[in-house]
């Protein structure tokens, strides 16, 4: 059986801005792609924290340590300069490949820097640490 499992997650960047006529991608600080295990031309989802919008496109290397964040093309209409997202890609393995596999999670600070890598095992206490923090952010 084959699964699709999160590969890559990149928590809470800012947009630094968006160009509606280039021609179509999301333009990404070199440093948090290779943080991320990106690759240009990789297909990424996108889920706007600000307005709910979810979309999917392809990453293209920006300048390294320059934080930027640009949404092109007609992703441009789906986010503004300001808007924190989350960016994703995913990786499609086969059940004997899970036991190995290792996310690659990126939080951003404010400034679009990067303030914390974490790698997680799929089956790992890492894992489960993350599921118990996100599970005590919920309030009743």
């Amino acid at each position: 059986m084959r699964r699709t499992v999160l590969k890559s997650k990149i928590h809470r960047i800012t947009i630094t801005g968006a160009d509606l006529h280039y021609e179509g991608s999301l333009t990404l600080d070199e440093a948090i792609m290779e943080a991320a295990d990106l690759v240009p031309f990789e297909k990424v989802e996108v889920f706007n924290i600000n307005n709910g919008n979810r979309f999917s496109t392809y990453v293209i290397p920006g300048v390294r340590y320059s934080g930027e964040c640009i949404l092109n093309g007609a992703a441009a209409r789906l986010g503004h300069a300001g808007d924190l997202i989350i960016i994703v890609s995913y990786a499609d393995l086969e059940d004997s490949e899970l036991k190995d596999f290792k996310v690659k999670l990126v939080y951003i600070d404010e400034d679009n820097s990067i303030k914390e890598h974490k790698v997680a095992g799929v089956f790992s206490e890492e894992a489960k640490e993350i599921a118990m923090r996100n599970k005590n952010l919920i309030k009743d």
